[in-house]
């Protein structure tokens, strides 16, 4: 997205409400943004436009960037170039799943200036939060990024109609056919794919990001059952991106335990079959219980002390333990190992032998399973493309869904986008207010049209001015998000 003038910036600014801002060290920001929390200057050849391309090019394995629709945008190319740069250094890992652009028209969106988004109250309130919103009104998601979703939706509310229309038709459907509840049953718990996704490309990912990503595949064929007969194109689209090959869902099935640790370095992470060479090393460690007890058992008859004991700690590894009383008494090849307030340790020749041949088992079952479990990751990351696709698709269809609670839940109608310029509202409500008021909300109705363009509201203070202008305007917002 490129854009020209500080109003513009600021309203983009108050769109995105980015963490962090990327700027020139020699750029002059307005004052609005000068002092803003997250601002990082950056030294100005990160944004110099020819290492841009060739940085965007080289991660994205393309010779050029026409195929990306940023021609005659230096300006939103040389910006890439540097976030790509920052991102490189802070995260120090190869990012596989940045595999594009996507470049936002101006023009194919409902502008609204800084100040209007604030006064809208469309994700946070005057007063910071989300309670009291547009946003918290609508939200009723099952899923972390389908909440994501909506908030871009409403942050960027659209011009096309064949859009909107498409997702208007999905949620008559989801209302009249299968039953929005079931859809969101079935995605409810199923996690942050998303996110999930994204630690899988760092390589960051824990055994439990895996089980979600492995419960998460294993819904999608009752997804797709119930959008088997789905009419709207966007949903028949859905239901597609939703049909994954099953070797992913299997492979983690097969090579992750139903309840890993929460670290790989704790091991047991890796699933007993997955591979031969780990269950060998595993067994000799299995095997090492039996062994103990037995030898323990022979300690106790040949030292005549019945409450001798084997055990083992991470520090001193084997040992067989005596009371303190009881420590004149063991046989001439016990050789000290810890002394302990009521108690003495000890480690024979035989005991030594087998902790070297047990510890050394172990250590090489651990090294193995990481090992297994780096090459699965590497197995993920190759398909990342298609499952970052599903999780998209997941994420519109939690959208589409809640949308669907929220028009019967609130008795919305869908409303009719037409070519000629006019907005005509029958019984028009404020969602927010009527959500958080004791007093049944009063509907009004609105007529505008070529012939007559502007209304003129009077009346007493706190009669209700501000708050019909702004139902209308959130009224106009919701039809261009897709939304009754």
């Amino acid at each position: 997205l490129e854009l020209s003038g500080d109003e513009a910036l600021l309203g983009e600014m108050e769109r995105l409400r980015p963490a962090e801002l990327l700027c020139s060290e020699d750029t002059r920001l307005p004052d609005a943004l000068s002092g803003r929390r997250g601002l990082r200057r950056q030294p100005p050849w990160y944004f110099e436009l020819d290492s841009a391309v060739r940085a965007l090019c080289g991660q994205f394995q393309v010779q050029r960037l026409d195929g990306f629709g940023c021609v005659n945008m230096p300006l939103a190319v040389a910006a890439a170039g540097c976030l790509l740069q920052y991102v490189k250094d802070t995260q120090r890992s190869a990012l596989p799943h940045l595999t594009g652009l996507s470049v936002e028209q101006r023009e194919d969106s409902v502008i609204l200036d800084a100040a209007s988004r604030r006064n809208l109250e469309l994700e946070y309130s005057l007063s910071g939060q989300h309670e009291q919103t547009l946003f918290g009104v609508l939200d009723r998601n099952v899923t972390p990024m389908g909440s994501r979703l909506l908030r871009r939706w409403l942050n960027r509310p659209l011009r096309d109609r064949s859009i909107l229309q498409a997702r208007q038709q999905s949620i008559h459907w989801l209302l009249n056919n299968t039953g929005y509840q079931v859809v969101r049953d079935t995605l409810r718990g199923i996690g942050d794919v998303e996110r999930t996704l994204a630690r899988i490309a760092l390589r960051s990912a824990r055994p439990r990001d895996l089980i979600g990503l492995r419960a998460a595949l294993g819904r999608l064929p009752d997804l797709r059952d119930l959008l088997a007969a789905a009419e709207p194109a966007l949903l028949v689209q859905l239901h597609g991106r939703l049909d994954l090959p099953p070797t992913t869902h299997e492979l983690l099935c097969q090579a992750v335990v139903e309840t890993p640790p929460v670290l790989i370095r704790d091991g047991g992470v890796i699933a007993s079959g997955y591979d031969a060479q780990l269950d060998e090393l595993r067994a000799l460690s299995t095997n090492a219980d039996n062994f103990l007890l037995e030898l323990e058992a022979r300690e106790r008859k040949r030292s005549g002390i019945e409450r001798l004991k084997v055990g083992y700690n991470r520090v001193h590894g084997f040992y067989i333990e005596v009371s303190r009383s009881q420590s004149d008494a063991v046989p001439d090849d016990y050789q000290r190992r810890q002394t302990l307030k009521g108690a003495e340790r000890f480690i024979t020749p035989e005991l030594k032998n087998f902790e070297h041949k047990v510890l050394s088992a172990r250590e090489q079952a651990l090294a193995r399973e990481k090992l297994l479990y780096d090459d699965l990751l590497e197995r993920l990351i190759a398909v990342l493309p298609l499952l970052q696709d599903c999780a998209a698709a997941l994420a519109e269809l939690d959208v589409l869904s809640s949308l669907s609670e929220r028009a019967e839940a609130l008795e919305l109608c869908a409303p009719e986008l037409v070519e000629q310029p006019g907005l005509h509202i029958l019984g028009g409500r404020h969602l927010v207010v009527e959500q958080f008021t004791t007093e049944p909300f009063v509907a009004n109705d609105l007529c505008l049209n070529e012939q007559r363009r502007m209304l003129i509201v009077t009346g007493p203070n706190m009669g209700g001015k501000s708050t019909f202008m702004r139902q209308t305007a959130l009224i106009v917002i919701l039809a261009h998000i897709g939304a009754f």
